[in-house]
């Protein structure tokens, strides 16, 4: 498959049917840790999950550019890619392993010391598989949800292994996740395998050294703005961190509706039209906007499955769906940026050309998200929680979702000054109306307590959603007549 022979729907629909199949496997593989261990130890839990990305936060700054490469036929792009960002990987793994001691002594987890070490091999497999998904997704995007769906299969049943045979606990987690990593990066590998054969251009590499200034300006930005999540054990403790992360997975379902727009940004690139955005937009919103209000129906009901104390963390896990929410409309129209961008069409990243660019714009919305979470959060907490956990974790996401809120304003306006995406209202305003219905039928019936009850009900408010959306939007129909077309390409593929 090449690039122009991309189907942005068919692409987007594998990646988000591989997501939601992995709703299955996250859900197993949170209630396997969360019911094996402490709230303490799922707190340490959280803190891995917070300080790992600081660690590879260089990971997308070449993938990035790669990505772009790719889709415009670079020869050797990929094979480049993967020795560049091999190179940054070992240098990252080397320099947390050198402030590990630091780490462990800030935290005060001595006895998790064996933990902390062995999460290093993380490290350098989140580094190999951004490259390899930047390579596929620049021309064969739907592998990486096929990607998905085999790593988390393979990391809950290694965690069943692991942690409830072997009792391993979060050493037995940490042990899952870098042999799921390492089984989902052979398969990549396998794919990938014609691009190996090419010759490393090093030239590549002095072109990405030169535009990733700007994306290591972004990403430093990310991290420094995500030091708030560094608050939650500060002044909350391991009780705060685990409130946070016990809501986190759940939220974070919400966003894999992004996915279904997950090949417009590698089409754009490749000469797309922008009036696929707006099928894209419609898509995307036909699934987060009830998914949204579903959650918000039945928070208490999505807690409890992990264990009960956690029901706790329901104002945690509102306001980070509301987050969701707004983090997938960002995540949109920031691919829509990337792809109308044309600075290193021709192979060559220009310095200035991307100083003076809409790039540059969007790249420095983090240090203005911190220049308005920080100091508030440290306020706040200093201020009005007295070093109760569960106010901690309060304060601190609807502070960063504020933040969220405000980021997300200014990425749109930026983004209609360079192109006119046109906002399908009137289909918003029936997805809105068909949530709002699911949502208080949800709402109003006792809330279920067992996962197997749950994940009925959840499957019942998607039925109700789905036929009243059939009823009032013809669009809906003809889109789920589309879906169902990529349903059975997708069937002949797989067969094939």
């Amino acid at each position: 498959m090449t690039k122009k022979e991309i189907r942005t729907q068919y692409s987007g629909f594998i990646l988000f049917t591989a997501k939601l199949l992995t709703v299955a496997t996250g859900i197993a593989f949170a209630l396997i840790i969360a019911r094996s261990v402490t709230q303490s130890e799922y707190g340490v839990w959280g803190t891995l999950n917070i300080i790992i990305p600081y660690f590879t936060l260089l990971s997308s700054a070449f993938p990035f550019w790669i990505m772009r490469f790719v889709a415009r036929d670079k020869e050797g792009a990929t094979k480049t890619g993967i020795l560049a960002n091999m190179i940054i990987a070992a240098i990252a793994t080397l320099v947390y392993i050198a402030l590990l001691p630091l780490i462990i002594t800030a935290f005060r987890f001595e006895d998790y010391i064996m933990l902390y070490s062995i999460a290093a091999a993380q490290i350098i497999e989140i580094y190999l598989i951004a490259v390899l998904e930047a390579a596929l997704s620049a021309q064969r995007p739907h592998f990486v949800g096929y990607g998905l769906l085999v790593g988390d299969v393979c990391k809950v049943l290694l965690a069943y292994i692991f942690i409830i045979e072997l009792q391993l606990s979060l050493l037995g987690a940490v042990i899952s996740i870098i042999i799921a990593f390492a089984i989902k990066i052979a398969f990549y590998f396998k794919t990938v395998l014609k691009e190996l054969q090419n010759k490393i251009v090093f030239g590549y590499i002095k072109e990405w050294v030169k535009g990733s200034a700007f994306n290591i300006y972004n990403l430093m930005g990310d991290r420094i703005a995500a030091v708030v999540f560094l608050m939650l054990p500060m002044y909350g403790g391991e009780i705060a961190t685990s409130y946070y992360q016990a809501a986190v997975p759940i939220a974070n379902i919400i966003t894999y509706s992004s996915l279904l727009a997950f090949a417009l940004y590698p089409k754009i690139l490749a000469g797309g039209k922008i009036e696929d955005a707006t099928t894209s937009l419609k898509m995307v919103l036909m699934f987060t906007i009830p998914m949204t209000a579903g959650v918000i129906a039945l928070p208490d009901s999505y807690l409890i499955i992990l264990r009960d104390i956690y029901i706790a963390a329901t104002p945690v896990l509102i306001i980070l769906t509301a987050d969701a929410l707004i983090l997938t409309v960002s995540s949109f129209f920031m691919s829509v940026l990337y792809g109308i961008e044309k600075i290193d069409e021709k192979g060559k990243i220009m310095f200035k050309q991307v100083a003076k660019s809409r790039l540059f714009i969007a790249f420095s919305l983090p240090y203005i998200h911190s220049a308005i979470t920080l100091p508030t959060t440290f306020y706040v907490l200093t201020n009005f929680t007295n070093n109760q956990p569960l106010l901690v974790a309060t304060y601190v996401t609807a502070i960063n979702t504020a933040a969220h809120l405000a980021m997300f304003i200014a990425l749109y306006f930026i983004v209609r000054k360079a192109v006119k995406v046109k906002i399908p209202w009137k289909s918003i305003a029936k997805y809105v109306f068909a949530s709002t219905t699911m949502a208080s039928i949800l709402f109003i019936i006792p809330h279920p307590t067992k996962i197997h009850l749950t994940l009925g009900v959840t499957a019942m408010g998607g039925i109700i959603y789905i036929s009243l959306l059939m009823i009032i939007d013809k669009e809906a129909r003809l889109l789920a007549n589309s879906a169902w077309r990529e349903i059975k390409f997708m069937v002949r593929g797989i067969s094939t």
